[in-house]
């Protein structure tokens, strides 16, 4: 099935969540819609996230996707439920996959979790979490100085740095050995989170297990496209195109986005 995947959030941040996808499915037509007029989600409330959410995927369905990637942790834990019901096409959010590796990979169950206010706030990971291991102890964390430094390009910055320990200096004293990146900018301070942390713990980097998710999802479903070569890739905005592909590049590790301004379609 040759129709694109669409693939939403409120930003740039899920451009990892694309890149992640983009590998795994090279043949793939991809359509990725970053909602910059209306960000951040984290602090909206879970109705204005809700119907931020719907808005991009009716714009999806008149591009006639296959199925819908809410690549946004805050979406995923407070809107996907509104939506699994509402389109005729399959959707999946981040946070059940980054919750599954997650269980799979502690040993001593115990589990953190990083992310903006809002996706902490809803405690949707540790409810995924206990719902898979009931024993589970999971100790959460709002970073939300973390977005603004990785935009800023200050992944190996010295604040960035002096940031990142005192963020996660309270994780370092317990037995946590696994750790969920709960936002998708904190793929970019992989480097930064494990130096804090130590090697010991198992960082579970959720647009990576969204893509092995996702790969699954097109197996079950029978929707993987019979294209031979590379997929075509488009991107939406709905603020400055010329902003949106000057910070794209670090996200994508390319700088080929072009995207395309989008009101969604609301007057």
């Amino acid at each position: 099935m040759d129709s694109p995947i669409g693939i939403f959030d409120s930003g740039l941040g899920g451009l990892t969540v694309f890149r992640e996808i983009a590998k795994a499915l090279p043949q793939e037509n991809l359509v990725y819609v970053g909602d910059t007029a209306r960000v951040p989600y984290g602090v909206k409330s879970a109705e204005t996230i809700t119907r931020y959410s719907k808005e991009i995927c009716d714009f999806l369905l008149g591009l006639h996707v296959k199925a819908i990637v809410v690549a946004c942790n805050t979406a995923s834990a407070l809107a996907l439920s509104h939506l699994d019901s509402h389109y005729p096409v399959p959707l999946l959010g981040v946070l059940e996959p980054g919750a599954q590796a997650a269980v799979l990979a502690t040993k001593t169950q115990s589990i953190g979790v990083i992310g903006t206010e809002g996706t902490i706030r809803s405690q949707s990971y540790a409810l995924a979490i206990q719902k898979r291991m009931p024993k589970a102890s999971v100790v959460s964390r709002a970073c939300p100085l973390f977005v603004p430094l990785v935009e800023e390009g200050w992944v190996r910055h010295e604040v960035t740095q002096a940031v990142t320990e005192i963020y996660l200096r309270d994780f370092c004293k317990s037995n946590l050995d696994t750790l969920i990146l709960g936002c998708t900018h904190y793929p970019l301070l992989k480097e930064a989170i494990q130096g804090v942390l130590g090697k010991q713990v198992t960082l579970v980097d959720s647009a990576f297990e969204t893509a092995k998710a996702l790969h699954q999802l097109l197996e079950t479903q029978d929707l993987f496209t019979q294209n031979k070569g590379p997929g075509s890739q488009r991107f939406f905005t709905t603020d400055s195109p010329e902003k949106f592909n000057k910070h794209a590049s670090l996200f994508l590790g390319h700088d080929k986005a072009q995207a395309e301004f989008t009101n969604l379609g609301i007057e």
